[in-house]
């Protein structure tokens, strides 16, 4: 038996083809109001007192690049490890090398704010330095944001590593020169 549930919380039989247009059935819109609430259907179990009650209709998702199915069983969730990384590795040491010059950043991952820059690209640098990208430019690089990062408070940074990217060379010396003014590098 095909009934309806009321706000009432009573049963109403459901007329199906009231509701339903088909083929043989010349009503081109429903009639009853019934229409608007979901079907169930009632098997009453062993148990009297308590119905086993089966929804034959569902609520459809919203839009989404995955298939239902696949949405309700894995939804996207990033891993603890993603969620907690940034606040316990607020923040961030990023190096840039152009042909032209050197960048390095240190930013505050959680507010993605910049706490310290320096680049051999700057007016007051540029002057005084032979070359924009050798060694010592590197060397400097690394004191002035070692001296700055320390003017705003922070003493712990953190560095990650692009694929396939290795700590030697002009990255290797602007980190050592980090270290040795005093900042700690945090894994």
């Amino acid at each position: 038996m095909s009934c309806l549930v009321s706000s009432t919380c009573s049963l109403v039989p459901f007329d199906s083809t009231l509701t339903r247009p088909t083929r043989f059935n010349k009503l081109g819109s429903s009639i009853s109001w019934q229409s608007s609430f979901p079907r169930l259907s009632i098997e009453i179990g062993s148990v009297i007192s308590s119905p086993i009650v089966k929804k034959e209709s569902f609520v459809q998702s919203a839009w989404t690049r995955r298939s239902r199915g696949e949405a309700a069983k894995k939804p996207n969730k990033k891993s603890w490890k993603q969620r907690t990384d940034m606040y316990m590795r607020p923040f961030l040491l990023n190096v840039f090398f152009s042909r032209k010059f050197i960048h390095a950043k240190v930013m505050h991952r959680p507010t993605s704010k910049v706490i310290s820059v320096a680049t051999t690209n700057a007016r007051d640098i540029r002057t005084n330095i032979p070359s924009l990208v050798d060694n010592e430019a590197c060397i400097l690089i690394g004191k002035l944001i070692a001296e700055r990062s320390k003017e705003a408070d922070v003493y712990a940074v953190s560095y990650e590593p692009r694929k396939g990217e290795r700590i030697e060379g002009k990255l290797g010396l602007v980190i050592d020169t980090i270290k040795e003014h005093g900042i700690i590098f945090v894994p």
